[in-house]
C-alpha cells in the first residue's frame, strides 16, 4: 500500500503537464486522481471565480462567505467535468490509446490510474460538496441561482456527453467561451452580490475569449486524430489555417475589448495591468502563424499540444494580470473610501 505523500499533490496544480506523471506507480491516490482530473488547467476556475469576486468588490457589494463558496464551486465542477468528459470521452471510441489525450498526460480509464474505488469515491465527494453548493445558491437567490447552475451544468455535461457531444459537433469551444465567461464571471458576480451585471457580462467576455482560445489550440493539435474519427470539433469544421486565423482574432479580441471597456468608463484604468500578458499573446500568435512542426523541440513536454500550450501559457499569465488590474482598481477604491 503506497503512504500518502502531500508533497506529490501541489505538483499536480502547477507548470504543465509533467512527463514523469506516467509513472503512476510513484503516486499515491490523491496524487492519481488530482492528475486524472487534470488539475494544472484548473487555474482557469479559479481565475474566473478571483475575477467575479474583484468585480463584486468594485461594485462595492462583495460578500466573502459566497465569495468562497463560488471560489469552491467552479473548481468541483471543474474537476467534475474533467473526469465526466473523460468518462464519456472514453465510451464514445475519442480516447483510445492511440489518442493525443493518452500521450500528454494519465487518463482515469484508459491508462489505468484510478480504480472503481477510487474513482467513485472521488467524485461522490465532489458532488457532495458541488450540490451542497448549490443548493446554498438555490436558498439565497432562488431561479437566478438555479438557471446560472443549469446553463452551466448543462454545457459543461454536454460538452461530451449524449448523442451528440457539442464537442463533435462544432460548437464545444462556443459552449466553453460562454461558461468561462458570462456564465462563470457573470454568474458569480451574480452569486456574490446577489445582482446581475451589464458591466460584468462585458469584462467576463476577454477571459472567455482566453479560456476559449486554449480549447480551440488544442483542437487544432489533434485535427489529424479527431478528423479521422469523425470528431468534428470547431477546426475540423473550418480547417487548420482559419482556425489558427480565428484563434489569432480572439487573442486580438481580449485587449481590444478591455481597450474599449476603459475607455467606456465600464473598467477602471487599473484594467490595463493586462499588457503585462502581451510577450505571451505575442509569442502565441506568432507560433499560431505558422504551421505546426512535425516533432517536438528537445526536452518539449506536452507533445503532440503545440497551440494549445503556447495559449494556456498565454491566458494563465493574462488572467493573473486582469485580476492584479482590477485588484488594483478595488484597492483604489477603498482607499477613496477611506
Amino acid at each position: 500500500m503506497i503512504a500518502w505523500k502531500p508533497e506529490l499533490w501541489w505538483g499536480a496544480f502547477t507548470g504543465f503537464y509533467k512527463p514523469d506523471v506516467q509513472d503512476i506507480k510513484s503516486l499515491d491516490s490523491a496524487s492519481r486522481f488530482l492528475y486524472a482530473a487534470r488539475s494544472v488547467i484548473l487555474v482557469i476556475s479559479a481565475q474566473a471565480a478571483v475575477i467575479a469576486g474583484l468585480l463584486a468588490i468594485n461594485a462595492g457589494l462583495f460578500d466573502l462567505t459566497n465569495f468562497i463558496c463560488v471560489l469552491v464551486g467552479f473548481v468541483v465542477a471543474h474537476m467534475i467535468s474533467n473526469l465526466s468528459n473523460d468518462y464519456f470521452g472514453f465510451r464514445h471510441g475519442h480516447d483510445t490509446p492511440d489518442s493525443p489525450r493518452m500521450r500528454y498526460t494519465v487518463h482515469p480509464l484508459s491508462g489505468g490510474v484510478l480504480d472503481r474505488r477510487t474513482l467513485i469515491t472521488g467524485l461522490g465527494l465532489l458532488a457532495f460538496v458541488g450540490l451542497g453548493i448549490a443548493a446554498y445558491f438555490f436558498a439565497e437567490h432562488g431561479l437566478m441561482a438555479a438557471a446560472f447552475f443549469i446553463a452551466g451544468v448543462s454545457l459543461l455535461f454536454l460538452y461530451d456527453a449524449g448523442p451528440a457531444p457539442l464537442k463533435t459537433i462544432g460548437f464545444g469551444e462556443l459552449a466553453v467561451l460562454l461558461v468561462w465567461g458570462p456564465i462563470m464571471i457573470g454568474g458569480g458576480f451574480a452569486m456574490i452580490t446577489g445582482q446581475l451585471s451589464t458591466n460584468v457580462m462585458l469584462a467576463s467576455l476577454p477571459y472567455g475569449l482566453g479560456v476559449m482560445t486554449i480549447l480551440v489550440g488544442k483542437h487544432i493539435d489533434q485535427i489529424d486524430f479527431d478528423s479521422g474519427r469523425n470528431i468534428h470539433t470547431l477546426p475540423v469544421v473550418i480547417g487548420e489555417k482559419i482556425a489558427r486565423v480565428l484563434n489569432i482574432a480572439a487573442i486580438c479580441a481580449i485587449y481590444a475589448i478591455i481597450a474599449a471597456l476603459i475607455g467606456f468608463g465600464r473598467l477602471t484604468p487599473f484594467a490595463s495591468i493586462v499588457v503585462f500578458a502581451r510577450p505571451r499573446a505575442v509569442r502565441a500568435i506568432t507560433l499560431m502563424s505558422r504551421p505546426r512542426p512535425t516533432s517536438p523541440p528537445h526536452g518539449y513536454i506536452g507533445w503532440p499540444l503545440w497551440y494549445h500550450r503556447a495559449c494556456l501559457g498565454h491566458n494563465r499569465l493574462f488572467g493573473w494580470a486582469y485580476i492584479g488590474g482590477l485588484a488594483s482598481g478595488a484597492a483604489w477604491r477603498v482607499l477613496m473610501l477611506a
